[in-house]
C-alpha cells in the first residue's frame, strides 16, 4: 500500500504499463467488433486475455519481492490461469465472457490515466499530475483524521516528491515515515466497481446508484484504512513476534514490523472482505452483474453457480 508504484523495469516485458494500455486497447477493439458481428472479435479477445494473464504474471516480481505483499501475489499467481481459462472459454463459445472483457477494459481506462499522464501545461497554466492530487487529498483527509485522534505526525515529502507524507518521531527518537500513494486512495477498486457498472446494459439511474454505493463506501473505507495504518505503524503498536515477522517477508528493519502486520496482512485481508461486501450491496442495487459475478466464479471453481438464486436476486431486473 504505502511504497513506490509498480515500477515498469519488474516485469518480465520491457514497459508494464505500456503492456497494460496495450491489453485495455486490444480488449476495446475486440469490444467493438464483437459489437458489429465479426467474428474477429471473438479471436482477438481470446488472445488478449492471454496477454492479460502475461501481464500479472509480469508483476508477481513486484508483489512477492519488493511490495511483500502475500496476498497481492497470490492474486496476481491465480490470475494468470484464470486469464488463460478466460480466453481458452471465450474463444470457444462462452460469450458471456464478453461483458466481463469489457469490464476489463473499462478498468483499465480508468486506472491507467493515474498511472501514466504526466504534469502538463495547456496555455500557460502548468497542471500536476493526476495521481498528485489523487494522493494529496487522501494524504490531507488521512491527516485530519490523524489530528481528530489526537496524533501529531510531521507532514513532509513523499519519496515520490509528493506532500503526502507523515513522519513519526518514537520515544527512542527514531523517526518513522509513512508514505501515502497511489495504491493507497483505493483507486484500483473504485476502477473495479466502475468498469463492472459501465459494462453491464441496465438503466442509468441504477447505474448510477451503484457506482455511487460502491465508490462511496470504497472512499470512505479506504481513508479509515490509511488512518489505522499510519497510526499503527507510526507508533508501532503492533510489534508482534518480529522475528517471525521480519522472517515471512524477508525484511530486516525492526521498525517495518507494526507496517507489515496492519498493512501487508490485516489491512490487505479485510479489504478483500470489504469488497466482497460492498459487491453484495451493488449486486442487490445492480443485478445484472450477476452475469460477470457468475463467470469469475466458474473461472475459479470450474463449476456454474445460480447466484440470482442463491442471493435471491430478481430474475428480471426493474427498469426504474
Amino acid at each position: 500500500m504505502f511504497g513506490p508504484g509498480v515500477p515498469a523495469t519488474l516485469s518480465l516485458l520491457p514497459d508494464t504499463f505500456t503492456f497494460a494500455w496495450l491489453v485495455a486497447i486490444l480488449f476495446a477493439v475486440a469490444w467493438l467488433l464483437d459489437s458489429r458481428g465479426l467474428a474477429a472479435g471473438r479471436s482477438l479477445a481470446a488472445g488478449t486475455w492471454a496477454l492479460f494473464g502475461l501481464f500479472w504474471l509480469s508483476t508477481v516480481p513486484y508483489f512477492a519481492f519488493e511490495h511483500q505483499s502475500y496476498v497481492e501475489s497470490i492474486l496476481a499467481l491465480v490470475g494468470v490461469p484464470a486469464c488463460m481459462y478466460a480466453g481458452y472459454l471465450l474463444y470457444n463459445g462462452r460469450a458471456s465472457l464478453f461483458t466481463l472483457t469489457r469490464a476489463i477494459a473499462i478498468m483499465l481506462f480508468i486506472y491507467l490515466p493515474f498511472e501514466t499522464i504526466p504534469a502538463f501545461t495547456i496555455g500557460g497554466m502548468a497542471f500536476p499530475e493526476p495521481r498528485r492530487i489523487l494522493i494529496e487529498a487522501v494524504a490531507t483527509q488521512t491527516g485530519m483524521l490523524i489530528d481528530l485522534l489526537g496524533y501529531a505526525p510531521e507532514r513532509v515529502a513523499s519519496s515520490e516528491g509528493y506532500n503526502a507524507a507523515y513522519l513519526w518521531t518514537l520515544d527512542d527518537g527514531h523517526t518513522y515515515r509513512i508514505d501515502i500513494v497511489l495504491a493507497c486512495t483505493g483507486l484500483g477498486s473504485m476502477a473495479i466497481f466502475g468498469g463492472l457498472v459501465a459494462a453491464v446494459e441496465a438503466p442509468l439511474r441504477r447505474k448510477v446508484r451503484g457506482l455511487a454505493v460502491s465508490v462511496t463506501l470504497i472512499y470512505v473505507l479506504n481513508i479509515l484504512r490509511t488512518t489505522f495504518i499510519s497510526v499503527a505503524a507510526g507508533n508501532q503498536y503492533m510489534q508482534w513476534y518480529p522475528d517471525l515477522v521480519l522472517l515471512m517477508f524477508g525484511a530486516s528493519d525492526p521498525y517495518r514490523v507494526s507496517f507489515l502486520i496492519s498493512d501487508r496482512i490485516m489491512s490487505q485481508l479485510l479489504a478483500v472482505v470489504a469488497l466482497v461486501g460492498i459487491t453484495f450491496l451493488v449486486v442487490r442495487e445492480l443485478p445484472e452483474l450477476v452475469v460477470i459475478l457468475e463467470d469469475v466464479l466458474y473461472l475459479l471453481t470450474g463449476e456454474e453457480h445460480d447466484l440470482t438464486e442463491a442471493l435471491d436476486l430478481p430474475r428480471e431486473p426493474t427498469n426504474r
